[in-house]
């Protein structure tokens, strides 16, 4: 008897099985389903809802994992620094360009 692999169940060359069910839905029809879901738990009273404390604290969370990342940190801090060093330019040059036309005026 032929199984599903021989049958050609398989995904396009990838070894990965082929979608099928939920996955195999376009992203659409799994939203709305999703959507339905969380309506029915409302409706139910068992859905969960953050307050502003739980919030803080899965916040806290994740920017304690993210720090942990050195290089991660360093690149941010980076960015952070050459962005204000090029506002610093810009205004300097917005202010010098002022000062030259108020001379040229007298």
């Amino acid at each position: 008897m032929a199984t599903s692999k021989e049958n050609g169940s398989k995904g396009t060359n990838t070894g990965q099985p082929a979608k099928r069910g939920f996955a195999a839905m376009d992203q659409n029809q799994q939203r709305e389903i999703a959507s339905k879901g969380g309506q029915a738990a409302h409706q139910k009273g068992t859905a969960h809802e953050f307050d502003s404390e739980e919030a803080r604290r899965a916040g806290q969370k994740g920017g304690e994992a993210v720090s942990r990342n050195r290089a991660h940190m360093a690149d941010i801090g980076r960015k952070g620094g050459e962005s204000r060093q090029s506002a610093q330019r810009a205004a300097a040059a917005a202010l010098a360009d002022k000062g030259n036309r108020q001379g040229k005026d007298n």
